[in-house]
């Protein structure tokens, strides 16, 4: 049975201003077509298959750009299997979850043979086959630690967030036992664990949108040793231990600047009766280049910027400006960074002063500055490719006389 595993898709995020909804479907259709041209069995995310910023008709889209790219993968009895994670919306996964149950019921008893070319979604610690040629392949999916996944019965008072976290990871690791000691659980088939956690040793430049105090971390001893371990919450790709089958396969797109020199991928691994076969195989995704750009001398750096950064109509870009108030114009100049990098989702700007300090950032309120130039230093950003900037200002301007008098 051949898996391709990825996971940490994201569907329907932002990063800042700009929505990424265009560059993850991008990557999920690079997904798409490794599907077809690698022969894959079965498609495994391993959690984050939404974003928690994704409103109800992102979510809609979402699940329409999935039905069409992956139609000809299930027409051919391909299966997908995801689970949920962090930054999924449990109630929108279980609702939907019952709507494909609906549509072609299942049973939800650990061990069921489930049919191919489905799509199936684990909001619950879960145990089942899938059928192959070569053999049936066992998968236990472990969805993300929550109180109501793991928690069921036990009483859900905390003095404080470690206790909390203590207490989900010891929930998690006895479920996830529970299942491996079940009555439905086949020793002698090859299985693959499918799991949205955070193992301690994972190589990782920054958490996604949590903060290590709220990251329950686990131990490498915490996962059992099955054919295949497929991980998701960790967005960079990686193998641990020194056990190629034991990994993470990264996000499908650079999600954050911290993800910048990412090399985007999702894995392959075949497994069979005897288990994992060879070394699973990295196969890359063109994801979309972030960066940070200083630019600390207008004069000297803009000419520059279009020959530095040749995908910069491409590129997510956050940007710092320093400017001298007199010889600068602030105004033009963000216009002509808006040109150069049309999809700049963060920036910032400082005026240096005379003696060699810098002023406060101009979208930010200055002790050191009149609420008049502040207001001002707002409307000159906000209003720059306004056709009616000059009526703007001037209305603006008249506003404040009132109020000062």
């Amino acid at each position: 049975m051949r898996i391709l595993h990825t996971a940490d898709w994201h569907l329907g995020d932002r990063l800042g201003r700009i929505d990424r909804t265009a560059d993850i479907q991008r990557g999920v259709e690079q997904v798409a077509r490794y599907c077809i041209s690698e022969q894959i069995d079965v498609l495994l995310v391993a959690g984050d298959l939404f974003s928690e910023l994704s409103r109800p008709e992102g979510l809609r889209q979402s699940i329409d750009h999935l039905q069409q790219v992956f139609f000809d993968f299930l027409l051919r009895g391909g299966t997908i299997v995801a689970l949920t994670g962090n930054h999924d919306s449990e109630n929108f996964c279980l609702t939907l979850r019952h709507a494909l149950t609906l549509a072609a019921p299942t049973s939800e008893k650990p061990g069921t043979l489930l049919r191919t070319g489905r799509f199936y979604l684990a909001t619950q610690p879960g145990l089942f086959r899938l059928d192959h040629p070569t053999g049936q392949v066992q998968f236990v999916l472990m969805p993300y630690p929550t109180p109501s996944r793991y928690l069921d019965g036990v009483a859900q008072r905390y003095d404080s967030l470690e206790e909390k976290n203590r207490a989900l990871q010891a929930g998690f690791t006895r479920h996830l036992r529970e299942l491996l000691a079940s009555p439905a659980f086949q020793t002698e088939l090859p299985t693959v664990l499918g799991a949205h956690i955070h193992i301690n040793g994972a190589v990782l430049p920054s958490l996604y949108r949590i903060s290590e105090a709220e990251s329950i971390v686990f131990g490498a001893t915490d996962l059992p040793d099955l054919a295949y371990v497929a991980l998701g919450h960790i967005h960079k790709p990686q193998f641990l231990g020194g056990k190629p089958s034991v990994r993470y396969s990264g996000s499908v797109e650079r999600l954050d600047l911290g993800e910048s020199f990412d090399q985007k991928c999702v894995v392959v691994v075949e497994v069979g009766p005897e288990g994992c076969r060879g070394t699973p195989v990295e196969l890359k995704l063109d994801a979309t280049p972030i960066y940070q750009v200083d630019v600390f001398d207008p004069k000297e750096d803009l000419p520059t910027l279009r020959e530095r950064y040749p995908d910069r109509e491409r590129a997510l870009v956050r940007y710092h400006l320093r400017y001298t108030a007199g010889a600068d114009n602030l105004e033009a100049i963000l216009r002509e960074l808006d040109a150069i990098f049309p999809r700049w989702y963060e920036r910032s700007w400082q005026e240096a002063g005379e003696l060699g300090g810098a002023r406060a950032a101009a979208d930010a309120v200055s002790l050191h500055r009149s609420f008049h130039d502040t207001v001002f230093d707002y409307l000159n950003v906000e209003l720059a490719d306004h056709p009616d900037q000059g009526a703007l200002r001037k209305l603006a301007e008249g506003l404040l006389t009132e109020e000062s008098a």
